[in-house]
């Protein structure tokens, strides 16, 4: 799509380069035979360590007197500076790992490690310590506080994450004006379109400079050309804030911007 900034195909290629343990320097020959255009971040992102592992994991909820099975043994990962995307239908299982991979949940069964740390065996302060520091959320709903301003809404995450106040003006500017917001800094959600709200709730969930962010259905409420924007929100979050970012998503006019997709039915990740 022309209003995209592409990267899946390069970083894919990269990728598979880097499980071949191919050195950087024939990394780039390949992709320059590709007529691609080699990303030395995508490079380093697939060969360090991941941001989070999944493993095995298994999610059921007791429903009639029987337990209904909606996460069936998930192994995944996620690297620095990519942008993941778990695709599939209402129902497939895909809202309820995103909770589990930001701590809002836990396994029935398996692993859930983030940044070498075993979350799955946390108790919920730990995880809602970890979540305030070091995970963003973004809703499908916005999720803002209506008679704050955009700016407030960003200001509130930091007081949250208990950012020192004097560094509150430079940060809540820097993230308003890095999603395209800095002349509606001081308008309240009401003021704004689906797609100006949508980029506050980016905006919120990066203020306070976590490693990952975790979207449910951002684009969802949004038309096509507003959802194209948020992805390339995204992407320059991932360049400019070395964040990954992990989203859910049904729509498959955004999947190409992807370095990874996670195809899911029936709670099952299934070969794409």
């Amino acid at each position: 799509m022309a209003w995209f900034r592409r990267r899946g195909k390069a970083a894919q290629t990269v990728e598979h380069i880097a499980d071949d343990q191919t050195s950087v320097e024939e990394a780039e020959d390949t992709a320059v035979a590709d007529n691609i255009q080699p990303s030395t971040d995508s490079v380093k992102a697939v060969s360090s360590k991941p941001v989070l592992l999944v493993k095995g994991v298994e999610r059921s909820f007791p429903v009639g007197g029987q337990q209904l099975h909606v996460l069936k043994g998930i192994h995944m990962e996620l690297r620095e500076q990519q942008l993941v995307m778990l695709r599939g239908r209402s129902g497939s299982g895909k809202t309820t790992l995103l909770n589990l991979i930001g701590g809002l949940d836990l396994p029935t069964k398996g692993e859930i490690v983030f940044r070498d740390r075993p979350i799955h065996t946390w108790s919920d302060d730990r995880r809602t310590h970890i979540r305030r520091k070091e995970i963003g959320f973004i809703f499908q709903s916005f999720a803002l506080m209506p008679l704050l301003s955009a700016w407030e809404n960003v200001e509130l995450s930091l007081r949250m994450a208990d950012v020192p106040r004097s560094q509150w003006k430079e940060r809540v500017q820097q993230c308003l004006e890095l999603v395209g917001l800095g002349k509606r800094m001081h308008h309240r959600p009401y003021e704004m379109s689906g797609g100006e709200q949508q980029r506050v709730a980016i905006a919120k969930a990066i203020a306070h400079r976590p490693s990952l962010i975790l979207a449910d259905e951002p684009t969802a409420e949004l038309d096509s050309q507003m959802g194209a924007q948020v992805m390339n929100v995204f992407q320059d979050i991932i360049q400019k804030e070395q964040m990954t970012i992990c989203m859910t998503t049904h729509d498959p006019t955004i999947l190409e911007v992807a370095d990874h997709v996670y195809e899911m039915v029936d709670g099952k990740f299934i070969a794409g």
